[in-house]
């Protein structure tokens, strides 16, 4: 086992970064920095800094779901990524855990 760090950022579906969704310009700014992993998750429900609720109830036909980029790699390069990310993400939430990775393919990045 490996010690790493996991990384989440709790944005909205419509919030933007240069003119791009968030949790898509947080995926590539995480891949241009060669971290080992991130994925995007939308949620079917929740709230967050403004406390409106939002969900994915047929009635309602929200589109502004919240998602959570999750990133993870070894400590230091997490601790690298952290100022770009906070200054992508606005009014989001930003957590920071320690993991334990159990498993990593032997690929290695493209040069």
């Amino acid at each position: 086992m490996a010690a790493a760090l996991r990384v989440r950022a709790y944005v909205g579906e419509r919030d933007r970064h240069h003119g791009q969704p968030l949790y898509t310009a947080i995926v590539h700014a995480a891949h241009e920095a060669g971290l080992a992993g991130a994925t995007a998750f939308k949620g079917i429900e929740g709230y967050g800094s403004h406390w409106v609720e939002h969900s994915a109830r047929v009635v309602d036909m929200s589109s502004d779901l919240p998602v959570v980029v999750e990133v993870i790699d070894e400590p230091a390069s997490i601790e690298a990524f952290l100022p770009a990310l906070t200054a992508m993400v606005g009014a989001g939430l930003i957590t920071l855990e320690r993991i334990e990775v159990v498993h990593r393919s032997a690929r290695n990045p493209p040069a």
